[in-house]
C-alpha cells in the first residue's frame, strides 16, 4: 500500500502542476448543469491522473468525476476528483486540490457493497501540501504524521460544513448551519469537500459534515480521517458509505453531542437553547 500512496503522490503533484499554470493564465469555463462549473483544467488534469495510473497501475480501475470509466470490476478501483473545488479556481480562490482514492475489492463483492479503501491522497498545489494515508499506515501531511484534533466540546471546536451546486433550493443544510454556528466556535464554509475531511485529519477543523457528495469528494477523506483517529459516519451514526449522502466526520470526541443534535434536528425536537456566554464558560470549567 506504501507502493501505491507513492504512486498516487507522485501523480498528484504532477497534476497538482497543471492546475498551478491553468490558475495562473486563468480559463475558460462551462456550465455541465444548471449551476455545476466544469474547466478545461478539470478535464486536462483527470485525463493526465487517469494517462499515469494506467501507465503505473494497468490492472487498476479508475471511477473519474468528469467522466473516465475503466476496469471497474477490477480488484483495485481509484476514485479520482481532478479538481475538487472548481467553483473556487474558476473565480480565482485558493482553495482546491486534487483528489485520488483508491479503494480494493474483494472478488465476489456485490456491485452496490463498498470495498476497503487502503489509499488516498489529497494535494493542495498552492500551497504546497501533501495529505496521505495507507490502509493500517497512519494519515501525514508531507510526510510527517498527523492527528485529529483533542478538543471535547462543540462550544470550543471549529467546524466546516458545504452547500451542493445543485437543487441548493432543496438543502436544509442552512438551517443545521445556523445552529452548529451559535453553538460553537465557528463554521467554515470553503467549497471543497477533500480539503475540509483532511483538515479534520490534521486537526485544523473538529467536524465536517455535508449533504450529497460523491465517492470521488469522499474517497481519499474518509481514509485520511480513519487514519488519523477520527470518526467519519453518517448522520445518525451509521457506517458511512462510499455512495453516501451524508458525510459526518469528527475528532470522534465531540461526535455524539453533534449527532444528537442532528437527530433532534431532523425529527424537528425542541433544541435547548443556545448556552449564554457564562453558561458557555462553566461547562468549560465543569469538563475540565
Amino acid at each position: 500500500m506504501a507502493e501505491l500512496v507513492g504512486i498516487a503522490e507522485s501523480i498528484a503533484r504532477e497534476a497538482g502542476a497543471l492546475l498551478r499554470d491553468f490558475y495562473r493564465r486563468g480559463v475558460a469555463t462551462e456550465y455541465k448543469g444548471d449551476v455545476d462549473l466544469v474547466t478545461e483544467a478539470d478535464r486536462a488534469s483527470e485525463a493526465l491522473i487517469v494517462a499515469r495510473l494506467k501507465a503505473a497501475l494497468p490492472a487498476h480501475g479508475v471511477y473519474g468525476e468528469e467522466g473516465a470509466r475503466s476496469g471497474l470490476d477490477n480488484e483495485f478501483r481509484w476514485y479520482i476528483d481532478p479538481l475538487d473545488g472548481t467553483t473556487n479556481f474558476a473565480h480565482g480562490f485558493p482553495a482546491f486540490c486534487v483528489v485520488l482514492g483508491c479503494e480494493r475489492r474483494a472478488a465476489g463483492l456485490a456491485a452496490e457493497e463498498d470495498g476497503e479503501m487502503v489509499a488516498g491522497v489529497i494535494y493542495d498545489p498552492l500551497r504546497d501540501e501533501m495529505f496521505s494515508a495507507e490502509r493500517g499506515g497512519g494519515a501525514f501531511l508531507n510526510g510527517v504524521p498527523i492527528h485529529v484534533s483533542k478538543a471535547k466540546l462543540l462550544q470550543e471546536s471549529l467546524i466546516a460544513t458545504g452547500f451542493p451546486s445543485h437543487k441548493r433550493h432543496r438543502s436544509p443544510n442552512v438551517h443545521f448551519y445556523q445552529e452548529f454556528t451559535l453553538r460553537s466556535h465557528g463554521v467554515r464554509r470553503a467549497g471543497s469537500a477533500a480539503l475540509d475531511l483532511a483538515y479534520v485529519a490534521c486537526g485544523r477543523l473538529d467536524a465536517f459534515w455535508e449533504f450529497k457528495l460523491n465517492p470521488w469528494d469522499t474517497s481519499a477523506g474518509y481514509l485520511l480521517v480513519e487514519e488519523a483517529g477520527g470518526t467519519i459516519t453518517h448522520f445518525d451514526g451509521g457506517k458511512f458509505t462510499l455512495d453516501s449522502r451524508e458525510v459526518f466526520a469528527s475528532n470522534g470526541l465531540i461526535h455524539a453531542e453533534m449527532q444528537q443534535l442532528f437527530e433532534n434536528m431532523f425529527a424537528g425536537r425542541h433544541l435547548e437553547p443556545i448556552p449564554t456566554p457564562a453558561e458557555f464558560a462553566a461547562r468549560r470549567v465543569a469538563e475540565g
